[in-house]
C-alpha cells in the first residue's frame, strides 16, 4: 500500500499551488471564479501542475526533454504516494481524492516533448493531434475535479478544448511566428492557398492568407459547436465554466472575423467588456 506524504508537506503545497496560480492570474481561467470554495484547493493544485509542466518546457534550462523526463517520473510516484516535495504532495492528494486518471497528465508533459521537437505541423491530422495532448488533457482533469470524467463528457470537452487552442492559435498567428517561430497553420493548407512559410515570418498578409484563415476559423467554430451539447450533460459551476469556455473562443474567433481574418500585423483583441459580459452571462445563464 503506497505510504503519502505527511499532512505539514501537503498544507505546504497547498500554500504553493495557491501561490503559483495567483502569481500568474493573466492565465488564470476566469472560469475559476466560480469554483465551489470546496474544490479551490484542489484546482490550484492541478493549475501548478499545468504551470509547472509548462515552464519546464518554456523555460527550463539546460536539456528540456530530460527536465521533462524527470518531472514525468516525478509526478507517476505523486500517484503512487512518492511524492517528496510540496506542489506534487498537493497534486497527489488531490489525484487520490479525486480519483484523477493520471493520462491526462502524461499527455501534458508529452505535449511540451513534442515542442521541443517541432515549430511545424504538416498537416490538420497532425495540428489536431497536437491540440489533443496540449489542450485536451486539460479539460479532462477540470472534468475530473468534478467526478465527470466519462467518455461521453471527456468527447465534448474534447472539441471545445481544441476548439479554444486553435482560436488563440489563429489570434496569434503573427506573434507565434515572429516571437516563437512557430506556425501552427497546417503546411499543406499554406501551399493549398499559396502562403509561403516567408511571408507567415515576415508578418506579410495576403489574400491567400484571410481566405485561409476563413477557413482555419470555420474548422475552429466547427469544434466548438460540436462541444457545445456538453451544456445539457452538466450543471452547477462547472455548466458555467464551460459556457465561459464556449463564449470566450466564440469571442476570440469574432475579432480574427471582424479584423478581416488578418491577424499577421495586428493581434485580434476581445475586449475586457466583452469579457465581463461572458462571465455575467455564465452567471445568469
Amino acid at each position: 500500500m503506497p505510504v503519502f506524504p505527511s499532512d505539514p508537506l501537503i498544507a505546504e503545497g497547498d500554500a504553493a499551488c495557491e501561490r503559483l496560480a495567483r502569481g500568474h492570474y493573466e492565465n488564470f481561467t476566469v472560469g475559476s471564479w466560480f469554483l465551489p470554495k470546496d474544490l479551490r484547493r484542489d484546482f490550484f493544485a492541478v493549475y501548478a501542475f499545468c504551470r509547472t509542466t509548462d515552464d519546464l518546457g518554456d523555460e527550463a534550462p539546460g536539456d528540456r526533454l530530460a527536465a521533462l523526463d524527470d518531472w514525468e517520473r516525478r509526478v507517476r510516484a505523486a500517484w503512487e504516494g512518492g511524492a517528496r516535495e510540496p506542489i506534487l504532495a498537493a497534486l497527489g492528494r488531490t489525484a487520490r481524492e479525486k480519483q484523477l486518471r493520471l493520462e491526462p497528465f502524461l499527455r501534458l508533459i508529452e505535449a511540451n516533448r513534442m515542442d521541443q521537437r517541432q515549430t511545424r505541423w504538416a498537416s490538420g491530422a497532425d495540428l489536431r493531434r497536437y491540440c489533443a495532448h496540449s489542450a485536451d488533457p486539460v479539460g479532462r482533469m477540470v472534468l475530473g475535479l468534478f467526478g465527470q470524467d466519462d467518455e461521453r463528457r471527456g468527447a465534448l470537452s474534447d472539441e471545445i478544448c481544441t476548439g479554444l487552442q486553435l482560436a488563440n492559435h489563429w489570434q496569434d498567428v503573427g506573434r507565434d511566428a515572429v516571437e516563437k517561430g512557430r506556425i501552427y497553420l497546417p503546411l499543406e493548407d499554406l501551399r493549398r492557398h499559396g502562403v509561403p512559410e516567408a511571408d507567415i515570418l515576415a508578418r506579410r498578409p495576403s489574400p491567400g492568407f484571410v481566405s485561409l484563415m476563413k477557413e482555419q476559423v470555420a474548422l475552429a467554430r466547427g469544434h466548438l459547436d460540436r462541444g457545445a451539447p456538453l451544456l445539457d450533460l452538466v450543471d452547477g459551476a462547472l455548466r458555467r465554466d464551460v459556457r465561459l469556455f464556449l463564449g470566450g473562443g466564440r469571442a476570440i474567433l469574432d475579432a480574427v472575423e471582424k479584423q478581416g481574418f488578418e491577424t499577421l500585423s495586428k493581434r485580434p483583441r476581445v475586449r475586457k467588456s466583452t469579457k465581463v459580459w461572458l462571465a455575467m452571462k455564465a452567471l445568469v445563464g
